[in-house]
């Protein structure tokens, strides 16, 4: 939204489909997502978080956050992430051998594009969540 918001619209082929809100600390937030809101809980350490629905049920879990390797699990599969080197913010899908996708920033009002092809859009918006959270929590050190 702006360089100093802590809110992000997240569009689809330039149509809003969801709400990244950060909450005041970097351990999560809340996605508002198919008019549902899905809090997203970090631990206060790093490296784990959690996406719920409402209701409470975990949807994705994410390991090694903020780490150079790093894995999300939802809906029975596992999506390996490897940060790519500092100067160009952006976050590498891998599947075995293969470059498979991408977030990246691509300005620097904040803005940053996903490219993540067989993952499973609730999964998607999570990993963009955590993904500029992390950046976020970066730029503010």
């Amino acid at each position: 939204m702006s360089f100093w918001s802590r809110r992000y619209d997240l569009l689809t082929d330039g149509r809003k489909v969801a709400t990244w809100e950060r909450a005041g600390s970097t351990t999560g937030g809340t996605l508002q997502w198919d008019g549902r809101r899905f809090h997203v809980r970090a631990s206060m350490t790093g490296g784990t978080a959690g996406m719920y629905a409402p209701g409470g049920r975990q949807v994705a879990t994410a390991r090694d956050v903020g780490r150079k390797d790093w894995t999300i699990q939802a809906d029975g599969a596992s999506y390996n992430f490897r940060r790519a080197p500092p100067w160009r913010q952006e976050e590498k899908l891998h599947v075995p051998g293969q470059r498979a996708g991408s977030v990246k920033r691509t300005n620097m009002r904040g803005d940053a594009v996903a490219d993540l092809p067989g993952m499973p859009l609730p999964a998607q918006l999570f990993a963009l969540a955590l993904v500029l959270t992390m950046w976020d929590a970066t730029a503010a050190w």
